[in-house]
């Protein structure tokens, strides 16, 4: 059985750091892919990063580069976000999630097979 398990998030004043963790069990293969999303209250949710194991890319949502940082550590099969430099506009519930097998042509807004339970990031100004 795929777990994602999330770990991180909490409140920060605006201008800080914040590193999200999303733990990965129950793959057979590495052949998926794993993203980060965010949801704000009222807004629909919104591919941040993602990493596509499969053929070893990382991409990001182009509002998002310089300050989020996608990595993982594949021998704990953990997938970070670290998110710098944050803004009040940043508070969302933030999920990771994965999409397991990932062909190459996959994007982050592809992802959506199993999902995290879901870690709330606050920031304050």
């Amino acid at each position: 059985e795929v777990q994602l398990v999330q770990s991180g998030g909490g409140m920060v004043q605006a201008g800080g750091s914040l590193r999200l963790s999303c733990e990965a069990s129950g793959f057979s293969a590495d052949d998926y892919a794993i993203g980060w999303f965010r949801q704000a209250p009222g807004k629909e949710r919104e591919a941040l990063s993602c990493i596509n194991r499969a053929i070893g890319r990382v991409y990001y949502t182009d509002s998002k580069t310089g300050r989020f940082t996608i990595s993982s550590d594949n021998a704990e099969n953990t997938v970070y976000l670290q998110m710098n430099s944050l803004k009040p506009d940043d508070t969302a519930v933030y999920y990771c999630a994965a999409e397991w097998p990932a062909i190459g042509s996959l994007t982050c807004d592809d992802i959506n097979d199993y999902w995290g339970q879901g870690t709330q990031v606050t920031v304050s100004s």
